[in-house]
Order: structure tokens, then sequence, then C-alpha cells
């Protein structure tokens, strides 16, 4: 621009750039929580990717987000518990499962121990991530804004979890 000392732009932008850079970079290497804290069931790195699927690995070990609409847990109607995906720990029961419209399997409460919680800034606003007791997976965030009994919306990652059907009994 006419009347501006090019040498302060460029300084400008390159300060820019090299803070956003810096900060991307420690975000980037910064380890999980989950990594940082002791769980009853631990592996290393590699052991997990090589146990986890893609997804379950992105979501459990590095705390990304399926896509809304993504999981066929959605959608899931049977009688049944779910439980994580990277160690088989039980965690909400499928009475408790109620459709929020979010496109991601919703609770309004876990079983009695199975998670643990944790206060997450990564959006830089204040939210509750969940993640399991055990393997300290991360499963996804819970909400005030869920039904009664709790008042609480687990919304949870389908990939962090599996499903099994409960026995039927003859």
């Amino acid at each position: 621009m006419p009347g501006m000392d090019p040498l302060f732009d460029r300084r400008n932008m390159l300060m820019a750039l090299g803070a956003g850079g810096a900060a991307a970079l420690l975000a980037a290497c910064r380890a999980s929580p989950a990594e940082a804290e002791t769980f009853p069931v631990r592996f290393s790195d590699a052991q997990w990717r090589a146990k986890l699927s893609p997804a379950a690995y992105q979501v459990l070990r590095r705390e990304a987000t399926e896509r809304p609409f993504s999981s066929p847990l959605d959608k899931e109607k049977r009688s049944g518990t779910f439980v994580c995906g990277g160690c088989g720990n039980a965690l909400f029961a499928s009475r408790t499962k109620f459709d929020s419209g979010t496109g991601w399997p919703s609770f309004w409460a876990p079983l009695k121990n199975a998670v643990g919680t944790r206060r997450d800034f990564s959006l830089g606003l204040p939210r509750v991530e969940v993640h399991c007791a055990r393997c300290g997976g991360h499963l996804g965030h819970v909400f005030d804004d869920g039904p009664r009994p709790t008042g609480k919306r687990y919304c949870m990652n389908g990939a962090a979890m599996t499903f099994r059907p409960a026995a039927k009994v003859s």
C-alpha cells in the first residue's frame, strides 16, 4: 500500500506466521491427556495403532471427532451394552441411550465407574471431555442439555465403542 513501510508489513506478517506456526506445532506435539495419566489398561502407541482401526485410533488415542451421522451406533436400538473399543470396558446401558438429533450416539448416564471426565479447552471454550476409566480412551463430551432424569447428554463417538447385544432369553 502506498505510504506504508514494506519492512513493517513484512515483519508483522513474519511474526504472525511464526507465532501461528509455533502454536500449531505445540498443539500437534502435545500428548493426549490419556497419555499423561495412568490407567489400568495401557499399551504403547505402536500397540494401540496395531490393535485399533484407523478411525478408532484417531478418536480413542488422539481425541479426534468422527463426522456426525457416520456411526451405525447412532441408530442402534437393540437391548445391550456399549463398550469401549479400546479395552472392552462396559460404558453405557442401551436403556440410557436417546436420540439427541446430533448425529452421535447419546446417553443420559454412564454405567457406574465406567468413565472419567476432565476439563477440555481444545476449542478455546470450556467443555467436559469423557474418557474410558480403564484405558483413558477419548469417548466424547458431556453437556448439560440432556433429558431426565440426569439432564446430561453424553455425546459419544461411535468409533470409540462397540455394541454387545443382550443375551436372548429362551
